[in-house]
């Protein structure tokens, strides 16, 4: 898959996420999240990494695709990613907003590192 189609990909699985949260089927929510670690990990495995790819998803107008897409660019753009990661704990969206003041959280303490 061309790196655009990965993206799409990417929405697409955390449109269902979204929806998986909403509808409290964590057993559908958990095949997703198997399926976004695989395309995260063929962006990564692309020359120059292409998780920034992910980054034009910091406005996307679906918090949970902000949301991940915040979270697994860390690595490659973390001053941008914490920021759309501040104003998602600040909108209190929940549970995204929680998501995100959980991993600050981890940050700031050192129980995450991202790679």
């Amino acid at each position: 898959m061309a790196v655009d189609q990965l993206v799409e990909r990417f929405i697409e699985i955390c449109l269902g996420q979204d929806e998986a949260l909403l509808d409290d089927d964590l057993a559908k929510f958990r095949r997703l999240f198997e399926q976004m670690r695989a395309v995260l990990d063929e962006l990564k495995s692309r020359p120059d990494d292409q998780r920034t790819a992910l980054i034009a998803l910091y406005e996307h107008p679906n918090i949970q695709v902000r949301l991940k897409a915040a979270k697994n660019t860390l690595a490659v753009a973390p001053a941008e990613a914490q920021e759309v990661l501040e104003a998602i704990k600040a909108s209190q969206w929940y549970p995204q907003a929680m998501e995100a003041g959980m991993c600050l959280r981890n940050l700031e303490s050192g129980l995450f590192e991202p790679s």
